[in-house]
């Protein structure tokens, strides 16, 4: 009767895996985004005793043959034509499975920390501008979404969990605003399906997002290997990246967004070494070459915790300008006129979206008529009692204060800086202090709290910058 059992165990479990599917990860399914006009991966594993499977591309008709190894894991890359869609693949390694409702077109992943995660719907007391708005407009099956479930995990896996849904007033709810939003300014001066994957958690710090491989050289972020994929927790080092970012490695992506740094901002020198790091690492796994990597700056607020004699919020915000020249590909969104006094996720999710998709627009779809970049600070003189601020990125001018701004500083030798009057002259700010005779250094918005007023014509923002070198960091200025 025994050997019955274990008889009748043994060729029902044979027959589940002679019945069995291909399996793939999560991300490889109904509805999915390719990247267009690319050579992309696709993976997964067959639980049969076979050593090939085929897979067939509805827009060309190829099959490609793929060998299986011996644990059951394959992966290939098929060509992907222009955007269009929908498509179907169909995967047989015996048995057949179809994905339908595939789309060719550009695919971006968005990442960092609550800024990035936080949705349409908002979080508790903190709504986002206009957001009734946007659930109103929100039908566009040419967009999907595939928001990542959260988990952190000691050690790299290659599983996670989410699905892509059609960009409706449901699923946005939950999906990143920057992010949604992003997807919405490319498809509409694109007209091609777009695709966004949101892997971002609220109040992590960028070693969670980075390999152990590159944490290595930073003492503050030891990494205990551990002996398996278990739960751990978000902040541990590189806990993120092994269960949000390494189970993507290898998805065909058009670029990366990324909003975070709140977690780390008391340490802008850590930082600025951090973050290039980081974008290498990323891109080298990826292996499709310097990929752009566009990033928000963080917003101010006002704290408590900030720097004494000088401002570490604006240190910061000056290491992340700085970084956009130290990383290949890269570009920053200002945010100087888009924070909270007291909220350290501010309402205006829509500005930075516009702005990010402003930069990838010009940058990386060719579209130079956009302007993507405010006034940034080039050089200064002083004449007599003034002096004089010239910038980049005004060829048709600065923008009128419609109110005298009260962000600009100016100091003499002894270091001290008071409030100085600013007038727009042509393409240059002309400033004044009856406390300053002889100035020598000017600042603009250089503080914890602050709400930027100095635009180009185009209505671009500066983000805050200082003439000085008084207190200097190892990210150097550009």
């Amino acid at each position: 009767m025994k050997q019955t059992i274990v008889l009748l165990f043994v060729l029902l479990f044979t027959a589940q895996l002679g019945n069995a599917k291909v399996i793939l990860p999560n991300f490889f399914a109904n509805g999915m985004v390719l990247q267009q006009q690319s050579r992309i991966n696709i993976w997964g594993k067959s639980t049969k005793t076979v050593k090939q499977l085929s897979i067939t591309t509805s827009w060309d008709s190829s099959t490609y043959s793929v060998e299986i190894d011996a644990s059951g894991n394959w992966k290939t890359k098929i060509n992907t034509p222009k955007a269009g869609g929908p498509f179907t693949i169909n995967i047989n390694d015996g048995d057949e499975i179809r994905l339908n409702d595939v789309w060719i077109g550009e695919v971006w992943l968005v990442s960092g920390q609550s800024n990035m995660e936080m949705p349409i719907q908002g979080f508790k007391d903190q709504p986002v501008l206009n957001s009734e708005e946007v659930f109103k407009s929100a039908r566009n099956k040419k967009i999907r979404l595939f928001r990542t479930i959260k988990e952190a995990k000691g050690a790299p896996t290659d599983h996670m969990k989410g699905t892509w849904q059609v960009a409706d007033s449901a699923a946005i709810r939950l999906f990143s605003a920057i992010g949604y939003l992003f997807a919405v300014e490319l498809q509409q001066k694109l007209n091609v399906p777009i695709g966004i994957i949101q892997s971002a958690w609220g109040g992590t710090g960028i070693e969670s997002w980075m390999s152990a491989e590159t944490l290595k050289g930073f003492d503050k972020y030891p990494v205990r290997e551990a002996a398996s994929v278990q739960r751990t927790d978000r902040n541990a080092p590189s806990a993120l990246f092994n269960g949000m970012i390494n189970p993507l490695v290898g998805y065909g992506i058009k670029g990366v967004l990324w909003y975070q740094g709140e977690r780390n901002h008391r340490e802008p020198e850590l930082y600025a070494q951090m973050l290039p790091i980081m974008v290498k690492d990323w891109r080298t796994r990826w292996n499709i070459g310097d990929w752009p990597f566009y990033f928000a700056e963080l917003a101010p607020i006002e704290s408590i915790k900030d720097g004494e004699q000088i401002s570490v919020s604006a240190l910061f915000r000056e290491m992340q300008y700085n970084s956009q020249f130290s990383i290949p590909n890269a570009g920053m969104s200002v945010t100087l006129d888009a924070g909270e006094q007291k909220v350290i996720h501010p309402a205006n999710k829509p500005i930075v979206a516009k702005r990010l998709a402003a930069i990838a627009l010009n940058k990386t779809y060719g579209f130079k008529e956009i302007a993507y970049a405010g006034p940034s600070y080039k050089s200064y003189m002083v004449n007599g009692d003034q002096l004089i601020i010239h910038f980049n990125n005004v060829a048709k001018g600065l923008k009128p204060f419609t109110v005298p701004s009260v962000n600009f500083e100016l100091a003499g030798v002894n270091k001290v800086f008071y409030p100085a009057t600013a007038q727009i002259r042509g393409n240059n700010v002309v400033l004044q202090s009856e406390k300053v005779k002889n100035p020598v250094a000017a600042r603009y918005g250089f503080k914890m709290w602050v709400m930027g007023d100095l635009y180009n014509t185009e209505g671009l923002p500066a983000t805050s910058f200082r003439t000085d070198d008084w207190f200097t960091a190892p990210y150097g200025k550009k």
